[in-house]
C-alpha cells in the first residue's frame, strides 16, 4: 500500500528558458527559489527589497520600483543608533536617514529596471495577515522591533487582497507587456499567527492566486505550497523549528519547479550543469599529482563547452587558478634537481 500522495504539477503553458530574465519577489521561498536558480546559472535578480511577505507592501514596492520613485518619507524609523524603513526588510539600514534613503533609492530604481527587462517575475505569497503603522496608517512590510503597541494587527480582508494583486498584474503588465508572472504560496507556516489564522491566511491568497490565473494568460500558478503540505507531509522534511523545510524538501520542490517551468533544453543544461558541479566540488585525495593536473584539464575543457551557454568565468579562474599551482610545483622541483 502507498503512504504517499505525490504531486507531479502539469507543464507550465510558457516555459522557462535558459537566456530568460528572472526576478523573485516576496517571502523567504523567494530568496529559497532564487538562490536555486543562481546556482543553476540563470539570471536572476533575487528578492531585491529583502523578505516581504504580505501582498500590499509587495505591490507598494514593485509599483515605486517601476516609477523609480523614492521611498516612503513617513516611514523611516531609527533603532539602536541606526535607520530602517518599515517598506523594506531589516537587512537594508543605514548609520544616517541620508545614507539609508540613498541605498533604498538606488535598490528601487535597479529592481524598476530588472522588472521592465524581465521575462519572468516568481512572486512568492506568505502571509494576509498584516500589520498597520498606526501613526501613519500604512500596512508595513517589517515592524523593524519596534514596539507592538506602535501597530494594528489584522487579516486583511479578501476582496482586498484579491484587488491589490489583479491591480498588481495590471502594472506590471504596463510596464512590461511581455512578461509572465509565476505565483506561488510560500509553503512556510506563520505559526506565531495561530494555525487558524495561518491556514485562513493561505486560504484567502490561493484562492486569490487562481482567480488571477483564470483572468490572465499570462499569470501562471506552481504549488509548492501544496506539495509541502500533502506530498511531504512529515516533519522530517523540516528544520528544526518544524516551520521552515530543510534542505531535502527545497531541493525536491525545486525538482518538480524545474519539471514543470523549465523548457527541455533547459532541463538537459541543468543536468549537465549538476554533474560538472559535483566535479567541481570534488577534493582529490592525492592533489598535486599528475592525474590531479588531467583532472584538472579535463574540467577546463568542460567548462569551456559550457561557456558558450551560461556564464562560466568563476568557476573557469579557479581551475586555472588550481593548475597554476602546478607550473610552482614544476618550478620548486627543477630548482632542486
Amino acid at each position: 500500500m502507498d503512504f504517499r500522495t505525490e504531486l507531479t504539477p502539469e507543464n507550465l503553458p510558457v516555459l522557462i528558458r535558459s537566456n530568460d530574465r528572472i526576478v523573485t519577489i516576496g517571502s523567504c521561498f523567494a530568496d529559497v527559489l532564487g538562490r536555486q536558480l543562481t546556482d543553476n546559472k540563470l539570471d536572476v535578480l533575487t528578492n531585491p527589497f529583502g523578505t516581504v511577505f504580505n501582498p500590499v507592501s509587495v505591490a507598494k514596492l514593485v509599483q515605486l520600483a517601476l516609477e523609480a520613485a523614492e521611498p516612503d518619507p513617513d516611514l523611516f524609523v531609527e533603532r539602536d543608533g541606526l535607520w530602517f524603513h518599515y517598506d523594506f526588510h531589516s537587512s537594508f539600514w543605514g548609520r544616517s536617514r541620508e545614507e539609508l534613503h540613498h541605498r533604498l533609492s538606488d535598490q528601487l530604481k535597479q529592481t524598476g529596471q530588472g522588472l521592465k527587462t524581465a521575462n519572468w517575475l516568481v512572486l512568492t505569497l506568505g502571509t494576509a495577515v498584516v500589520y498597520r503603522h498606526l501613526e501613519t496608517g500604512n500596512v508595513v512590510a517589517n515592524c523593524q522591533k519596534m514596539p507592538g503597541f506602535l501597530f494594528e494587527k489584522y487579516l486583511y480582508a479578501y476582496e482586498h487582497v484579491q484587488g491589490t494583486l489583479a491591480g498588481l498584474v495590471k502594472t506590471l503588465k504596463r510596464a512590461n507587456p511581455a512578461l509572465q508572472i509565476l505565483l506561488t504560496v510560500s509553503p512556510v507556516r506563520h505559526t506565531k499567527d495561530s494555525l487558524p489564522l495561518n491556514q485562513a491566511s493561505k486560504s484567502m491568497l490561493r484562492t486569490a492566486c487562481h482567480e488571477l490565473t483564470v483572468w490572465n494568460e499570462s499569470v501562471h500558478y506552481f504549488p509548492a505550497y501544496e506539495i509541502m503540505m500533502d506530498d511531504l507531509r512529515d516533519y522530517r522534511f523540516y528544520e528544526a523549528d518544524l516551520i521552515h523545510p530543510n534542505a531535502i524538501a527545497e531541493t525536491y520542490i525545486f525538482e518538480k519547479f524545474a519539471g514543470s517551468a523549465f523548457d527541455d533544453e533547459l532541463r538537459r543544461l541543468i543536468t549537465d550543469w549538476q554533474q560538472l558541479r559535483k566535479a567541481l566540488a570534488h577534493r582529490p585525495s592525492h592533489e598535486g599529482t599528475e592525474s590531479h593536473r588531467r583532472f584538472l584539464e579535463n574540467l577546463l575543457k568542460q567548462l569551456e563547452v559550457f561557456s558558450g551557454t551560461i556564464d562560466v568565468t568563476n568557476e573557469k579562474n579557479e581551475v586555472e587558478r588550481r593548475l597554476r599551482s602546478f607550473q610552482t610545483i614544476d618550478t620548486s622541483a627543477n630548482q632542486a634537481a
